[in-house]
């Protein structure tokens, strides 16, 4: 049976753009169905890392994407006497960006839907809502209906309706998925229930520089904060206590009359943008594949927002599922490569959340005494230190002879400039995407696993043959003490070591993706 599509995509926010584009970019027939008309236009996401960057540069033009960013160094937590209470260093790069960036969202989802479409294989359908799934076992029907707003504001779908068939379905549709729904997916939930009032401005002259970083004021009466958008906008936000009607927090009166009281800025310095109060929530869909539907993003897992991390999480997702997809729908790897999508990304996933949950106790502390134990706490140094940035702990990275991930896999690849011929720049920009294997000298391998690397599209290069212009990779090796790294698509370490341990190496990760070519 041949189907109309390789891939539908419900949902066209981070996760469905990114995976949207890297598919089309990868040469399939992807149709996309999103209940709004257009992109979202408004920055819920305003921080991104290093390491989302180079995702968003392998499916967008980055430059546009970051034309109004602005690095950013700290994460700084203050309770209500000005004592800083947590101070989150953002300092340095990562991944060949600065490590943590401060942008527009709408300019990130312009430049990656254009990737999509300039792909000349991706279908967007704004504003068609699906409201039938039925996976089989060739693929999945889906139905769709026009999805319009009638002259009394109320959205609907029309009559009109449309079937296609795809391989694969993934539901990116948010929090509050109908893919996951239909599917029957309960979600954990680990108690977070905040309501912040979000206010987005634009900025209309030069304010004092301390509103360039980003910084929460953890106080028991109403906790607020404020961070840039960029170079141009700044956010702010503030704290709706249990009890208390939304619906007066999001009266322009009251956003100009707090910004007033708490910060002196008035219209004269800023222009509102958005005004609406924001319910936070920490869930994780109980399983993220049921045959050949899989969920992404927020359908998959919401995340606190005072880590920056939610869509930062989401479009790993989507980077990860392509070129697990990639090779599926290429014959090149079984099914089975796709149920490694969760056993990768749920714990990672997981553990941004779980952080994120924690840094929001800090700031949703509302009872004056225990705001006073929490303040003594971090006075005294008996809270523990945050905990490092989670990695990859399953799925396809190398693990050693006793079944444990080996050292340095699921880590994040190094990304420096190199120079090859005449060209110079960032090593994606000038020698390629996707697999790559970096090594001090070219490696001696055998016809059959030099015909896998080529099967895969591995990048190879060697530092006796590219010039390793900052000296990036050349001091990782040192560092590290191995030769030789293979990285995978999504810019994950899939193993680090001697190239005399290099054929084993290959060998191992034929099995993990389930590889299907002698």
């Amino acid at each position: 049976m041949s189907n109309e599509y390789d891939v539908a995509i419900v949902g066209y926010g981070p996760a469905g753009l990114v995976l949207a584009s890297a598919l089309g970019k990868a040469g399939h027939q992807v149709v996309v169905f999103e209940r709004w008309p257009g992109l979202y236009g408004l920055p819920r996401l305003t921080h991104i890392d290093g390491e989302t960057a180079r995702i968003i540069a392998s499916v967008g033009d980055i430059d546009h994407a970051l034309r109004d960013a602005l690095p950013v160094d700290h994460f700084r937590f203050f309770n209500g006497e000005g004592e800083q209470l947590v101070e989150l260093d953002w300092r340095g790069t990562s991944a060949g960006f600065p490590a943590h960036i401060s942008m527009y969202q709408p300019d990130i989802e312009d430049a990656v839907d254009a990737g999509a479409r300039a792909s000349g294989n991706v279908e967007v359908d704004q504003g068609w809502s699906v409201v039938d799934i039925r996976p089989h076992d060739g693929g999945v029907d889906v139905t769709a209906r026009p999805w319009s707003q009638s002259r009394t504001g109320q959205w609907s779908h029309a009559d009109e309706e449309r079937t296609i068939t795809a391989s694969y379905l993934v539901g990116a549709d948010g929090a509050n998925s109908f893919v996951r729904a239909t599917l029957g997916i309960e979600r954990s939930d680990n108690g977070v229930d905040d309501r912040w009032l979000n206010i987005d401005t634009e900025r209309l002259r030069d304010l004092p520089e301390h509103f360039s970083r980003t910084t929460q004021f953890c106080i028991p009466e109403r906790g607020h904060m404020f961070m840039p958008i960029g170079r141009s906008r700044q956010r702010f936000e503030l704290a709706v206590l249990p009890g208390e009607d939304h619906a007066a927090f999001e009266d322009p009166a009251f956003a100009w009359r707090w910004l007033d009281e708490t910060h002196g800025l008035g219209p004269e310095d800023v222009r509102i943008l958005r005004q609406v109060v924001y319910t936070f929530q920490g869930r994780i869909a109980e399983r993220w594949r049921e045959g050949r539907v899989l969920l992404a993003g927020d359908a998959a897992h919401t995340t606190p927002p005072y880590m920056g991390q939610g869509a930062c999480s989401g479009m790993r997702d989507g980077i990860t599922l392509a070129w697990k997809l990639d090779l599926v729908l290429r014959g090149l790897a079984g099914g089975a490569l796709l149920d490694t999508y969760e056993a990768e990304r749920r714990p990672h996933a997981t553990a941004i959340t779980e952080i994120s949950t924690a840094l929001g106790k800090v700031a949703n502390t509302h009872d004056p005494a225990e705001a006073a134990a929490r303040d003594e706490a971090f006075r005294t140094g008996n809270v523990p230190p945050p905990p490092p940035f989670p990695t990859l702990v399953a799925g396809v990275v190398h693990h050693d002879a006793a079944g444990e991930v080996s050292p340095l896999a699921g880590t994040l690849t190094p990304h420096g400039v190199v120079r090859h011929g005449d060209r110079e720049g960032l090593f994606d920009d000038i020698l390629g995407r996707g697999f790559n294997l970096v090594a001090a000298t070219r490696p001696a391998l055998g016809p059959a696993d030099a015909a896998f690397l080529d099967k895969l599209d591995v990048v190879t290069a060697s530092l006796d043959e590219v010039e390793d212009v900052d000296g990036t990779y050349a001091a990782w090796l040192a560092e590290n003490g191995v030769e030789a790294f293979l990285g995978r698509p999504d810019h994950h370490l899939y193993w680090a070591g001697a190239l005399a341990d290099l054929p084993a190496a290959l060998a191992q990760l034929r099995d993990r993706l389930a590889w299907t070519v002698a």
